[in-house]
């Protein structure tokens, strides 16, 4: 049994020289020294030897494995040392390559729109009030100066849920809300949020946009402030150069009402395909708040005034940026979206 011992002994250790991984080394451990390893084998045979015999192969037994064991740990420190600088190394940065770009989100075009609206009447004075989706409707057309039966509100296809309950055709309702809890205070708000209305989809309609209406109420609220508000946006938001024009026009909730025209931004007023050869883009409705509104909504049109104005982002954006097809703000396509960098702080 010595002699085996022995031989097993300088097998072990030969095995454990030549390992080349944690891999290799784990495996000579478990088959030397596991449970169905050989010096394993030996120490449950110990009961075959003579009585006299136990007590010196038991103390040579216990003696191989425990140096074998200890070759084994330092052979798992060499390797693992040797395993953590081939890791450097192949890690290793060169730091006079050019550094890579990191790709960043960019905001949505209409995203951009509606931000850069929201902070030029914010710098007015003006807060954002949002209001519910799902709208009654009361808000969205009695309170507007529509009643049951109205013809006007043939001209916009609704999405009825029940008889009184509807998916809102513009932001007016938040206007009518926003009135009612003021309980006769002067109010400075826009209104921007997603809409819904039963157009067939093409290239110019969507059953789903957005829209921002602006609402101003006061004592003394004047036409000329009207006025003055949408020339301020239209330089603001398509360049200082820019005029505007206002033709009458009508809505049930303003009144008198316009629409507001900007000289084009591409020809400077002398005709194009954009304009259509007339110079002028039509741009968003308007119009003095009606003293049905207002009287509604628990004001005494006799002592306070109001204007109001509605713009669609979409159009904006497809104006600014020349997209052709208001589809594309919606499908997508990253080929599109990727073309509106982010401007970075």
């Amino acid at each position: 049994m010595q002699e085996q011992l022995a031989q097993l002994k300088a097998e072990v250790l030969e095995k454990i020289a030549a390992a080349q991984d944690l891999k290799q080394l784990n495996d000579v451990r478990v088959a030397y020294l596991g449970k169905k390893g050989p010096i394993t084998d030996l120490l449950k045979g110990m009961g075959k030897l003579p009585q006299e015999e136990r007590p010196k192969m038991g103390a040579l037994v216990n003696e191989t494995r425990a140096h074998v064991q200890d070759v084994l740990d330092a052979r798992k420190v060499e390797l693992e040392a040797a395993a953590l600088d081939a890791q450097l190394a192949s890690e290793t940065i060169d730091v006079t390559l050019p550094g890579r770009t990191v790709k960043v989100g960019n905001h949505h075009p209409l995203t951009r729109i509606i931000e850069e609206i929201e902070d030029l009447f914010i710098g007015m004075g003006y807060s954002v009030e949002e209001g519910p989706e799902v709208e009654k409707d009361y808000y969205n057309f009695e309170a507007l100066n529509l009643p049951k039966g109205h013809p006007a509100r043939d001209m916009q296809d609704t999405f009825y849920i029940s008889e009184e309950i509807l998916m809102r055709t513009h932001t007016s309702p938040v206007q009518a809300r926003t009135m009612e809890k003021a309980q006769g205070k002067p109010i400075r708000i826009i209104c921007p949020g997603k809409v819904f209305r039963r157009d067939n989809d093409d290239a110019t309609h969507s059953h789903q946009f957005n829209q921002i209406e602006g609402l101003v109420v006061g004592e003394d609220i004047a036409m000329s402030d009207l006025k003055g508000t949408l020339d301020l946006f239209a330089k603001k938001m398509f360049g200082e150069d820019r005029e505007i024009r206002l033709r009458p026009s009508y809505f049930p909730f303003t009144e008198p009402s316009v629409e507001m025209d900007i000289s084009c931004f591409k020809c400077g007023g002398e005709g194009c395909n954009v304009c259509k050869g007339t110079g002028w883009i039509e741009i968003l409705g308007a119009g003095m708040v009606h003293p049905n509104v207002l009287e509604m909504a628990g004001y005494d049109p006799k002592k306070v005034t109001g204007f109001a104005f509605g713009m669609g982002p979409e159009r904006i954006a497809m104006l600014k940026y020349g997209v052709d097809d208001i589809r594309h703000f919606y499908t997508n396509d990253v080929r599109f979206l990727e073309q509106f960098h982010r401007a970075e702080d």
